[in-house]
């Protein structure tokens, strides 16, 4: 018995102490990681209230507008991974994100407009625009409302509308847990699935765990700084309420005028395909790129998609 007793403290203290560490480990994390999205970025006081947004690099102006659970850093790191250096980028946080607050009119619409403003601002009278997943919403609003604005519109797994499959994501055990931690804003929870379970996180955003399992080592790497882009969740919450509750209807694309290009997989978990052909099909000579594999990231073909966009870009004029 005495021996029984003596194992059950052990245990008990090793699950204490390992329970400790785990909860340092956490607290230490997301330390770091809210003091890293506490810099980098400006505050923009517009008409329609504060705009967070960073501004980085030099060349022809290039707006990008990130997706669900982003933010301004998540904006600068898409840009760089998909279109690559040469441009002055300039990554709006969106409503509801970061240092973005939610106005009274946090529409789609109105979304479009904050980026209108943003830019004449900034005194930027025409950018490159690139919508990626839920992003691509404001995107495609910015370019029906303010054309002048839009020199090229690049959406990338575009989460717009389709009348047929809608863009959803998949119920099962695992992405439960995930919507879960994120409609609690649980910090603690996605940080401990991401170290624990990261499978659960990357089949949340998309992407099925076997083809990042498969994919190289420098893809694995991209896909978890992706997962943990998400970190903290709690300052990214507010934003993903309103992501997950859109009202998407069919808008007039067959009005947008700028050069245009989309780019989606058949096997993007978030089904964004559908949405993708019908926008290249209502679109005046958008072009439209379907890879076969890759998910809502496009683990993979990160390097296509960059050499298939300056390709487009060259072809508009806007890069040499």
């Amino acid at each position: 018995m005495n021996r029984l007793v003596a194992f059950l403290l052990i245990l008990f203290s090793t699950f204490v102490t390992t329970s400790g560490l785990a909860f340092l480990l956490y607290k230490n994390e997301l330390g770091r990681l809210r003091d890293a999205v506490g810099r980098g970025s400006l505050i923009a006081n517009l008409d329609i209230g504060p705009i967070e947004y960073a501004d980085s690099g030099a060349g022809f102006p290039l707006l990008s507008i990130h997706g669900a659970g982003g933010g301004f850093d998540q904006g600068l790191a898409l840009a760089a991974d998909l279109v690559g250096g040469g441009f002055r980028v300039i990554a709006p946080s969106r409503f509801g994100y970061l240092r973005t607050p939610i106005p009274p009119d946090s529409s789609l619409a109105a979304q479009g407009d904050a980026h209108a403003a943003l830019l004449s601002e900034l005194n930027i009278p025409k950018a490159v625009v690139i919508g990626v997943s839920a992003g691509a919403r404001s995107a495609v609003e910015l370019t029906l409302r303010h054309p002048d604005k839009v020199a090229v519109l690049i959406l990338i797994v575009p989460a717009l509308y389709s009348p047929t499959r809608p863009v959803e994501i998949e119920v099962n055990r695992g992405n439960k847990f995930a919507f879960w931690a994120v409609n609690a804003g649980g910090d603690f929870a996605w940080w401990a699935a991401e170290n624990i379970a990261p499978s659960i996180l990357i089949r949340f955003v998309g992407v099925r765990p076997a083809l990042v399992a498969a994919a190289p080592e420098a893809e694995r790497g991209r896909v978890m700084s992706f997962v943990r882009s998400v970190e903290p969740l709690s300052l990214r919450f507010p934003g993903i309420n309103i992501d997950s509750a859109p009202e998407l209807r069919e808008l007039p694309l067959e009005q947008i005028t700028a050069p245009t290009i989309i780019i989606s997989a058949r096997d993007d978990l978030f089904n964004t395909l559908p949405a993708a052909k019908f926008a290249a099909a209502k679109i005046h000579g958008a072009k439209l790129i379907v890879y076969d594999t890759g998910g809502h990231l496009l683990v993979g073909q990160a390097q296509q998609v960059r050499k298939a966009i300056r390709v487009f870009l060259a072809s508009a004029g806007v890069i040499p």
